[in-house]
């Protein structure tokens, strides 16, 4: 036996015609079973997931609140369910990816919702930032029905779902992590593990006030530098180098050339904080207070759906 391309087994055989002699090759390919995926949300992030999935070659079914959102990705190969119930049903591996609290309760326990499809093969994961409460209520629903669960928030924006670089900020079971750790690489590029179920949310609450902070004290060193009379791009640009990180290189950035699709969304950012500010409630956290007041004054002049970076452009 010889090795073709990508160590393919070669198998030959021949046979006489005369005058001619003929050997025929072939290839035999191992089949390969890959894990159906169910999507249920298909916003930004959402729609990351699926398009690399698809792209990799796996079989991807999508269900979304709005079914309008949907038809970009079927025109990609994702087929359409009429619920989350059927979305688990019919795969091995379900992502869920909505907004908040409401919209996880909604598809997670419902009649027709993610636990009424499940059972003890299907592995579950939400994707999305959601409060500490509430997914370790659902991590507590999914133990008494002997489910495998997962909280799995990401980071790494629009580019990265798009991309298929994010990373995964997971909290579950470690045995059972490494089992899929080779389908997760079709979504990103990187996997942190934080420990029991709602440790990777409690990570991605930090994460985002963090990030929070970042973008927000940019915007006031900015303002202070005006103040002061000093040339505002050769500040930013020597802040983005001093102390510098992604956080504040990407603020800068978008400071100078706020991005054309929405990255972030000040609701959003408004919401995860919201939630880090109830996880935190027994000790005090004056600056990430102070940055979510700053987010909510955003909201009330009416800029939530824009991106998180314009709270650097709006005056008090």
């Amino acid at each position: 036996m010889e090795e073709g391309p990508q160590s393919c087994p070669i198998q030959t055989f021949g046979f006489q015609k005369k005058p001619y002699t003929f050997r025929i090759i072939f290839c035999i390919l191992p089949l390969v079973n890959k894990k159906k995926i169910a999507v249920v949300g298909t916003g930004i992030m959402g729609a990351g997931i699926v398009t690399n999935f698809l792209k990799n070659g796996y079989e991807v079914y999508v269900w979304n609140r709005d079914p309008k959102r949907l038809k970009p990705l079927i025109s990609k190969g994702a087929k359409a369910v009429n619920s989350p119930k059927e979305a688990t049903q019919l795969a091995d591996l379900v992502f869920e990816v909505t907004g908040n609290d409401e919209s996880s309760k909604s598809v997670w326990t419902k009649s027709d919702g993610i636990l009424k499809g499940a059972d003890s093969t299907k592995t579950l994961i939400t994707c999305a930032t959601l409060s500490v409460d509430w997914v370790e209520e659902l991590a507590k629903l999914c133990a008494k029905q002997k489910l495998t669960f997962f909280d799995m928030p990401m980071t790494g924006g629009r580019g990265g779902a798009e991309a298929g670089r994010l990373t995964l900020l997971v909290g579950g079971d470690p045995k059972k992590l490494e089992l899929l750790k080779k389908d997760l690489k079709a979504i990103s590029e990187l996997v942190r593990y934080f420990g029991k179920p709602g440790s990777g949310t409690k990570f991605k609450l930090i994460l985002n006030t963090v990030q929070a902070i970042h973008t927000a004290t940019l915007g006031e060193a900015l303002s202070m530098a005006a103040n002061a009379g000093l040339n505002v791009k050769e500040v930013g640009q020597a802040l983005s180098e001093r102390p510098g990180g992604l956080a504040t290189v990407q603020a800068w950035n978008n400071f100078q050339n706020p991005p054309k699709q929405v990255n972030f969304s000040v609701k959003w950012i408004t919401k995860d904080l919201t939630y880090a500010r109830k996880m935190s409630q027994k000790i005090k956290t004056p600056i990430a207070q102070s940055v979510l007041n700053k987010l909510k004054s955003a909201l009330d002049q009416g800029f939530g759906e824009k991106d998180w970076s314009v709270v650097n452009k709006l005056k008090d």
